[in-house]
């Protein structure tokens, strides 16, 4: 026993199942050649591996799945604006009519938006955002089609794996007289997490790629919370041998 119990958990019956994890600006090629940079924030990692969860008909899975390449920038807490400018925008034109519905609206210059500086790839061709402490370069391993048993989300949801490729840091999250380990400072450590309540009609940041939200099972819509903010201590460590 760790001391008084606190207060009986009770059954509840949520929408969606989002708690809040860090921001990841995935960076993409499109179609014509232009970039794409796009907020998400269901990603997770094992090793060189990772893990990113997205909605099927955004523009950033597409480019995903038709170029096999992607730029997985970390922001930190620093480039929270940065994160919110890019909010409910989309690089799909016309705009999906989920998203549509929920606010969003085309934007051709993600880059520009956000005020992010977007450098080539040297193993891809899609963007590295220079601002972010960290930036992985990474290629599409496997693509998972998600709730096929499920009819609403059938065909809204896609797990994409990706296999680092290359990784670029800031010298100064570098742990000091330690090669390839990284981050060693809170300035990088505080990252970005925007905690969304799967409204979708709520304002504020929430994930550019996140898929269309069911209505819950009673019927009506949730309504609208704020997204609060918080920081996530996240120590990364050095390659497996």
């Amino acid at each position: 026993m760790h001391g008084t119990l606190g207060p009986a958990a009770v059954q509840i019956d949520p929408a969606i199942l989002y708690f809040g994890t860090p921001v990841v600006l995935i960076g993409s090629a499109n179609h014509d050649g232009s970039q794409n940079l796009a907020p998400m924030s269901s990603a997770w990692w094992v090793g060189w591996r990772c893990m990113l969860g997205l909605a099927r008909n955004s523009r950033t899975t597409e480019n995903m799945i038709r170029t096999g390449e992607c730029v997985l920038n970390l922001p930190s807490a620093d480039l929270v604006a940065a994160v919110d400018r890019l909010a409910r925008t989309t690089g799909s034109d016309p705009v999906p009519p989920g998203k549509l519905y929920r606010g969003y609206r085309h934007e051709k210059d993600k880059f520009g938006l956000s005020g992010l500086t977007a450098l080539p790839g040297e193993t891809v061709s899609a963007p590295r955002a220079a601002e972010c402490p960290v930036q992985m370069e990474a290629k599409v391993a496997h693509v998972h089609e998600m709730a096929q048993d499920d009819a609403v989300w059938r065909g809204n949801l896609a797990a994409i794996e990706v296999r680092i490729t290359r990784v670029h840091a800031h010298p100064d999250i570098m742990m000091s007289g330690v090669s390839n380990r990284a981050p060693s400072s809170d300035r990088f450590r505080k990252r970005c997490i925007v905690r969304r309540d799967g409204s979708p009609r709520s304002s504020g940041a929430v994930t550019a790629s996140a898929a269309p939200c069911p209505l819950p099972r009673s019927g009506r819509r949730r309504r609208s919370g704020s997204r609060r903010r918080r920081c996530w201590r996240w120590l990364s460590q050095s390659r497996p041998r």
